[in-house]
């Protein structure tokens, strides 16, 4: 089954290294990378698609970060 993860986070090195993990650990990225504005938070967030071929079928339990 191919499952799907969205990775956000503020725009920092820590987006980066959470799209670096996904990546090493199998995941592909799927589309292009967004940012938008947090008016409430006051600053910038980053996000970006992953998808990641598994064994298996697809059931709403699936623990998606633990694949």
């Amino acid at each position: 089954m191919k499952i799907y993860r969205f990775l956000s986070e503020e725009d920092t090195s820590a987006f980066c290294h959470k799209v670096t993990a996904a990546l090493n650990a199998g995941w592909a990225l799927h589309g292009s990378p967004t940012q938008t504005w947090d008016h409430a938070a006051g600053l910038m967030r980053c996000g970006q698609a992953v998808v990641k071929e598994v064994p298996g079928d697809y059931h709403p339990d699936v623990k998606l970060g633990e694949q």
